[in-house]
């Protein structure tokens, strides 16, 4: 990465610090305060960058939080997988014609996803049946 003219690394975009803050917190397996959640990024944020990130995520229901002390200690509501599922789900929900948009979303399946998708649909032959 190459500082600019001022000595600063490049900006990026802030759904990279978003990811970035999102893997701190899943590689923590407990909550984090945003001192700690800084401090893990390497100080590659200020500790106010910190706090406006888990800030704007915990306002998007991606994190919870509990008071610790003086601060909040925030963690996430799911797993990668489960992120992975709401985005999934934000998108067919911004979409009038759901009917439309999952048979367009199966027919671009393979058939080993396909027939992965009958089998967690099936009540039959779904896990943990």
């Amino acid at each position: 990465m190459t500082a600019d003219a001022r000595g600063r690394p490049p900006k990026r975009a802030n759904g990279e610090r978003v990811a970035e803050v999102l893997a701190v917190l899943q590689q923590a397996g407990e909550p984090l305060i945003p001192g700690e959640v800084a401090e893990r990024l390497g100080g590659e944020l200020t500790y106010s960058t910190v706090v406006t990130i888990l800030t704007r995520m915990y306002a998007k229901e991606l994190l919870t939080r509990t008071s610790r002390g003086r601060a909040f200690a925030y963690a996430p509501v799911t797993d990668e997988d489960g992120f992975a599922a709401r985005r999934m789900r934000g998108v067919l929900d911004e979409r009038p014609d759901r009917e439309a948009v999952l048979s367009r979303f199966i027919d671009e399946l393979s058939s080993t996803d396909e027939e992965l998708l009958r089998q967690l649909l099936d009540p039959n032959t779904g896990p943990g049946r």
